[in-house]
């Protein structure tokens, strides 16, 4: 249960701290085979700042070049800022398959391979998709 209550906290600031990071894309629209997806990463210390600055490209690449990236959101725990969460949204396991083979997420990849020093990835399924248009939109009108 305490697993349960940190993904919904996290889920809960992802939703009310919007940071420049975030990257969603201008065409989502729901769908009933949407992935819902969080990563949660500890990243070595000597290693947090180009980590950032390589996610930080991928993320915006993703939603900008690839039609199925929803939204890429990267987030990190502020006492812990070597503990990196993304919560990533695709359109369905398609675009998320498709997402792998991209040439800017296997530069990621590689590029942060020994930055890495712990990875988790858990599927997540969503209890309110409707209210997903309303949140980005809002988010839309403040920048």
């Amino acid at each position: 249960m305490g697993y349960q209550k940190e993904i919904l906290s996290f889920v809960t600031t992802m939703i009310f701290s919007f940071s420049g990071l975030a990257q969603v894309s201008d065409d989502a629209t729901i769908n009933e085979n949407m992935m819902v997806r969080i990563a949660a990463l500890e990243i070595y210390p000597e290693y947090l700042e180009e980590y950032k600055a390589i996610l930080k490209e991928e993320s915006k690449a993703s939603v900008r070049l690839e039609p199925g990236v929803i939204c890429i959101y990267p987030v990190y725990q502020k006492e812990h800022p070597n503990q990196v969460r993304l919560l990533e949204i695709y359109a369905d396991t398609n675009a998320y398959q498709s997402h792998l083979k991209t040439p800017h997420f296997l530069k990621y990849k590689t590029a942060t391979l020994k930055m890495v020093k712990h990875l988790e990835l858990i599927d997540m399924e969503s209890m309110d998709p409707e209210s997903m248009p309303s949140i980005f939109s809002k988010l839309e009108k403040k920048h």
